[in-house]
């Protein structure tokens, strides 16, 4: 299997109201990809669609080389499938070791002591309640359970959210890191554009539930004009950028 993600006219949403459309993404083992975009964009869709959440409308697509039509999340988390929702999906009331317990799974080839080296903060808090964490910390336990669970393909919903700059700056390397390492592959929803294409291999721009810009994180991170005309949803400019072969 060469392909994590392999979407092909990707159409999902709710009911069948239809938030993202026409999407195609391919994300391999090792690689980080970035999703970018305006909120309402249809960023978190796109994840939940591809996590089985959401249904598929239209299009076709294929998650660690099965097909997914949504409506049966636990079979695509199954297959090796890690999702870190923008809530951080913690239990608060549980310790942060009970946390990371209930994530790990009897075939998991990755050790507790392992996940804890990639997120050293976390070895003294053990036996403190994930309510009573700060945000990154919670962000780091996030992180440390998605990975202990020892999947192929972690998704990332607004890593970022509600953290101090300083602390999405160290949080994300650590991202990159276990892409190397792990060989697993990241698809990364995010709001620090900068901080996201340092870390990404490639990025994709949505807006209005389209993918309206798309390159190496090299290329996007060194054209701050077509990052904004992406934003804003300027076909004519991101079209000038193609010719200009900036994409």
């Amino acid at each position: 299997m060469t392909e994590l993600i392999n979407a092909r006219q990707l159409e999902g949403g709710y009911g069948r109201l239809a938030v993202i459309r026409g999407v195609d993404l391919v994300l391999k083992p090792g690689e980080v990809v970035c999703v970018l975009g305006a909120n309402g964009a249809g960023k978190s869709t796109l994840l939940l669609t591809i996590a089985g959440v959401l249904p598929l409308i239209a299009g076709e697509l294929e998650v660690l080389g099965e097909p997914v039509r949504g409506g049966k999340a636990f079979q695509v988390a199954r297959r090796g499938v890690s999702v870190v929702p923008e809530g951080r999906g913690l239990f608060y009331r549980l310790t942060v070791g009970d946390n990371l317990r209930l994530r790990r799974h009897r075939g998991s080839t990755i050790a507790t002591a392992q996940v804890l080296d990639y997120f050293p903060a976390l070895k003294p808090l053990l036996g403190r309640k994930a309510g009573l964490l700060s945000g990154g910390e919670q962000q780091m336990l996030a992180l440390a359970g998605a990975l202990i669970a020892d999947p192929k393909l972690i998704m990332l919903d607004e890593m970022s959210l509600g953290l101090a700059p300083i602390v999405v700056e160290q949080l994300l390397p650590i991202v990159r890191t276990i892409a190397n390492e792990r060989g697993m592959g990241v698809l990364l929803v995010e709001q620090h554009v900068r901080a996201a294409l340092q870390i990404a291999d490639r990025g994709i721009v949505l807006a209005h539930g389209q993918v309206v810009a798309e390159g190496t994180a090299e290329s996007l991170r060194h054209d701050a004009e077509l990052l904004e005309a992406s934003y804003l949803g300027d076909r004519d400019a991101i079209a000038e950028a193609e010719g200009n072969g900036l994409l």
